[in-house]
């Protein structure tokens, strides 16, 4: 007999589209399922809601992958699904670099794949989405072309589902330096050194909608990490740029990034902390026409909305200080927590404490490749704005 699971399902979040199953939840379990085994999900009602994988060790015990009972969860759906999400791609976006594998938004919970040029990175963030890992990098391989893969699972998270942090080939060796392409700049990106799975994929619209900001601009990229938004700026015309990032090693990538682009004579960057650098800068009277704001995601879970609320509101104020009227903004917030409605809020808040008014020139999200599944609301987490500080 097949192992089973009853829950409660308010709402029918779960039955509506919805993966996750959370501990608190369960109402019972009927087998003995091993930990990352699939098992049947029923509501309370004895209802058939379909199948997923299990880990009792997870405050999120169950994630779903299919609707039917029966259909196998095997080699062969990872690959359908995998060709299935690379169709998408294939349809929507330049598959030159793009994000293959969406997690939960593509039906396959915890997994991330990105493409850089001729080589793939994966990432398993899940028990039992980790117990498929090859079989998974075996489909990616069969459906892209793509023969190189480096696993990116040093990750905090999977701690939580009881796995290790683990990166490294999956398969044979290859240089992890990579060169792409995004807009027209030429980028040297580090599989696996970089942030995330080596680049942040997921900006590069809201990169390319900076153009008619910052001709001839002076323009502050804070937390630039490989220089995105910093070397946009510059190709779209900006006078003079700076861009700023803790991580020295970030630091040397933006730079050479720059001159493999011949941006280096208008582009410097430096380590320094963001909130220090525009408190001196404030205090000193600085002025840029346009500040960048693209940190990382200050709001890991929900307990922690409040005080990242804070935080990105004090360097939205900042950042609102230094800049002449009639200045730019270009504020970001890639936590999946800080919904658009509080992003606005804050950032309302932080006008008026500066008192300062603002005019939205555009709003901006996740390119296609990270397509948003309005069933699953954690999958919609950018948010990139371009206001007019009057």
């Amino acid at each position: 007999m097949r192992s089973r699971m009853f829950i409660r399902d308010p709402r029918d979040r779960v039955r509506h589209g919805h993966p996750w199953i959370f501990d608190n939840q369960v109402l019972r379990v009927e087998g003995d399922p091993a930990p990352g085994a699939v098992l049947q999900v029923f509501d309370e009602r004895r209802r058939p809601i379909g199948q997923g994988y299990f880990n009792p060790a997870s405050k999120i015990q169950v994630r779903m992958l299919t609707t039917d009972l029966d259909e196998p969860v095997d080699d062969a759906f990872m690959l359908r699904r995998v060709r299935e999400a690379w169709a998408f791609r294939q349809r929507m976006v330049d598959t030159t670099s793009c994000r293959v594998i969406f997690g939960e938004s593509d039906g396959l919970p915890a997994c991330v794949a990105d493409k850089f040029g001729d080589a793939l990175v994966l990432q398993t963030l899940s028990l039992g989405m980790d117990r498929w890992k090859h079989s998974l990098a075996e489909a990616l391989r069969e459906v892209t072309g793509v023969t190189r893969l480096y696993e990116r699972n040093d990750v905090p998270v999977r701690e939580k589902e009881g796995l290790p942090q683990v990166k490294g080939f999956l398969g044979e060796a290859f240089p992890t330096v990579r060169a792409i392409t995004e807009n027209g700049l030429n980028l040297q990106v580090d599989l696996a050194e970089g942030q995330k799975t080596g680049h942040f994929l997921d900006q590069r619209l809201n990169h390319a909608a900076i153009a008619p900001v910052v001709a001839g601009a002076d323009v502050l990229d804070c937390f630039t990490h490989t220089g995105g938004f910093a070397l946009h700026a510059a190709m779209y015309g900006a006078r003079r740029v700076e861009g700023l990032d803790i991580s020295a090693t970030a630091v040397a990538n933006a730079m050479a990034n720059a001159a493999r682009n011949g941006l280096d004579d208008r582009c410097t960057f430096q380590e320094a902390n963001v909130f220090d650098f525009l408190t001196e800068a404030d205090r000193k009277g600085r002025k840029w026409d346009v500040v960048v704001l693209d940190p990382p995601a200050f709001a890991k879970s929900r307990a922690t909305v409040a005080g990242a609320t804070r935080g990105y509101k004090e360097i939205n104020l900042r950042a609102m200080k230094c800049l002449p009227p009639g200045g730019f903004l270009v504020t970001c917030s890639c936590s999946q927590h800080m919904t658009p409605e509080l992003f606005r809020a804050m950032i309302a808040d932080a006008a008026r404490d500066a008192r300062r008014q603002v005019r939205e020139l555009y709003c901006g999200t996740q390119p296609p490749d990270h397509p948003v599944h309005w069933s699953i609301p954690e999958s919609l987490y950018l948010k990139c704005l371009v206001l007019q500080v009057l």
